[in-house]
């Protein structure tokens, strides 16, 4: 065995490769200077207060990689906790050769994360290094006690043979990327491993086990030979569904709701989706969904769902402000489980258009300030666990730049998740509105449409994607009563995201959407069915609704002169955008970017009248989504364009 070290559970074995997990890359913590966190709220700043620690004790840390390789001086030094917490004391000369000793296990592990298995890593106190020291040594702590780690790192290991069986049967490790010759990091043969089990798990055999894990590694060799067997156990079915820790909820629909049907084959899947739709219902503050530990006498597993229930009714309110469209408030009341069952009812109303006129001179004339009212009911479970009706009350008036409308409609509708990444909704919708612009004077639409939406969502995240693709078709057929003119309204619209490295640090974004009426002329098309462009979700740098043709730019006689020079809208719209979103430090991320887009009269937009704007923005990244700040400008600006546009929110702009 001379040239060899082997493990399956010894002091460095797996157990330090598991230690490797999660343990690298910390940070010290940075405190605030003292006149800007006057009560030390956010940490120590020079030292700590050691007042309430028994025989305090400091020391100096240093630590040396030689050879440095891979930029392993500072892997090592952001996982070393003695350099972390260098101006942290210690409890006596007990508490620092603890703090060395667990130190020596963290920096074995992660040069075990780095494929390093030959490595050596020495501590030395006051120049005794600590595996020779007696468990009840003392230091000089008069004065800082100084500490020297050295790190040889030895030669990179990569995998040799890969033997893997289940039940006697042979497993091919290359779809787990445990090939010869591949990286021997230890935390990926750890995940490998996992998601072996798991596929194993996925195929309805939750009780499998490694049996048998035999690790070497040769110092002659630089490779690592792995040996696993597991036993992945029979299929297994699901039985019945259990539920626990609810209040007002019917534990019988939250069972429904979980959608696990006896009888149907184990899968983590599966659970894991169960957890999810309940998490979705926005009634619960915690939701766990667990599979027995043992069969019953029925040979199924029974599922344990175990939930807590949040407060019955919300309330919360908003602000917005833009330097062109003033400010604006929302406030809202929900009830989110009206009967037992996961029904919502949302009451909101917001006005704005605050102070417009005042803060900006490229607007028109308004009548007063806008507003919304709406209430919307959510019912789950209406066509399977994967489905919610939606109805909703909606009144509004709102000024935009291209008319007045005052509006009232009700929808009903259901949404349908196809899968994890795939989503249907069709609604029956009906609207009674009034409209003005430079022609009419009030002219009166009856409407009745059936808006269809399809999305596909592969993004990694929502609020934040650095890679995926997403794309949303919508068609809206519609009939306008008053004056007899069917027509159709219909977009698509994709988005990708690409990142250039590991940590996400660099991603490019783009965005192009398209969209078309069809069936009537524009004149036919009530105005707030046509398209325009321009603004936050749009081109940014540019008024809403101020990209394409224009009303003439004087007052003809018999016409609406507070809408002189205001956009008509067209037929056709095209949409692009790129962003390059770079982080300069962990929480604060730069994006420069560039929008494109043009609205034409027929059905192909009209490029000759490309508009461009451009900016930078700047997010910060918070638990629940980026906080977005963007300033476009506009590179060819209308009549109505203001020198520059602010956009704020919360998530990325797409």
């Amino acid at each position: 065995m001379s040239g060899l070290k082997r493990w399956a559970g010894t002091a460095f074995g797996l157990p330090a490769l598991a230690l490797g997990l999660g343990l690298t890359g910390l940070e010290p913590a940075q405190a605030l200077p003292k006149f800007l966190d006057p009560f030390n709220l956010f940490g120590s700043r020079d030292e700590e207060d050691t007042s309430d620690l028994p025989d305090p004790v400091r020391y100096t840390a240093t630590l040396t990689v030689t050879p440095d390789a891979d930029d392993l001086q500072k892997v090592l030094t952001k996982a070393s906790s003695l350099v972390a917490d260098e101006k942290e004391a210690v409890s006596g000369s007990l508490g620092l050769l603890a703090k060395a000793r667990n130190d020596r296990r963290r920096l074995v592990a992660t040069l075990y994360e780095n494929s390093r298995y030959d490595g050596l890593v020495t501590i030395r106190i006051e120049g005794r290094d600590i595996a020779t020291l007696a468990p009840d040594a003392s230091f000089d702590t008069s004065k800082p006690v100084p500490v020297e780690i050295t790190v040889q790192p030895g030669p990179l290991f990569t995998l040799g043979t890969v033997r893997i069986t289940a039940n006697g049967v042979p497993v091919d490790p290359a779809p787990y990327d445990l090939t010869a010759g591949a990286s021997a990091d230890s935390t990926r043969i750890l995940a490998s491993e996992a998601r072996l089990l798991e596929d194993l798990r996925n195929e309805g055999r939750p009780f499998v086990a490694v049996t048998n894990r035999n690790i070497v590694a040769d110092s002659a060799t630089d490779r690592i030979d792995i040996d696993l067997t597991v036993s992945p156990g029979p299929p297994v079915p699901f039985g019945q569904t259990y539920v626990t820790g609810t209040d007002r909820m019917e534990p019988g629909f939250v069972a429904f709701m979980a959608g696990i049907e006896p009888g149907s084959t184990f899968s983590t899947k599966t659970l894991e989706k169960a957890r999810k739709r309940l998490v979705d219902l926005g009634v619960f503050s915690t939701a766990s969904v667990k599979a027995g530990d043992a069969q019953v006498a029925d040979g199924t597993l029974p599922v344990q769902v175990t939930v807590a229930e949040r407060k019955r009714h919300v309330f919360g309110a908003g602000a917005t402000f833009s330097n062109t469209e003033g400010g604006g408030a929302n406030v809202y009341w929900e009830d989110r489980n009206l009967f037992g069952r996961a029904e919502s009812l949302r009451l909101e109303g917001a006005v704005s258009r605050i102070g417009a006129e005042a803060i900006s001179t490229t607007g028109r004339e308004l009548d007063g300030f806008d507003y919304k009212a709406s209430a919307t009911f959510k019912k789950p479970g209406v066509l399977g666990p994967d489905s919610v009706y939606i109805g909703s009350l909606t009144a509004l008036t709102e000024q935009p730049l291209a008319y007045d409308r005052s509006s009232i409609s009700l929808s009903n509708g259901v949404e349908y998740s196809i899968d994890d990444q795939q989503r249907l909704s069709v609604a029956v919708k009906a609207e009674y509105e009034t409209i003005t612009d430079y022609l009419r004077t009030d002219e009166e639409f009856i409407l009745a449409s059936v808006p269809v939406t399809y999305t596909f969502d592969g993004r990694d995240n929502k609020l934040n994607p650095t890679k995926g693709f997403y794309a949303s078709l919508m068609a809206e057929p519609t009939y306008e009563f008053n004056n007899s003119v069917p027509f159709v309204k219909a977009r698509a619209d994709a988005s990708a995201y690409l990142s250039f490295d590991d940590e996400s640090r660099f991603v490019l974004a783009g965005r192009v959407g398209y969209g078309i009426v069809a069936g009537a002329d524009l004149q036919d098309v009530p105005n707030d069915r046509r398209f325009y462009a321009g603004g936050g979700g749009s081109v940014r740098g540019y008024v809403f609704q101020s990209i394409g043709p224009y009303y003439p730019s004087f007052a003809l006689p018999g016409t609406n002169r507070r809408f002189v020079d205001t956009p008509i809208g067209g037929l056709s719209v095209f949409e692009a955008s790129a962003e390059l979103r770079f982080k300069v430090t962990d929480n604060i991320q730069i994006v420069p970017f560039v929008d494109v887009g043009t609205v034409g009269d027929d059905f192909a937009p009209d490029f000759s009248n490309l508009k461009i704007g451009a900016g930078v923005g700047a997010r910060y990244m918070t638990s629940f989504g980026p906080i977005r700040v963007d300033v476009g400008v506009p590179l060819d600006p209308g009549r109505r364009d203001s020198d520059f546009q602010i956009y704020a929110g919360i998530g990325q702009a797409f």
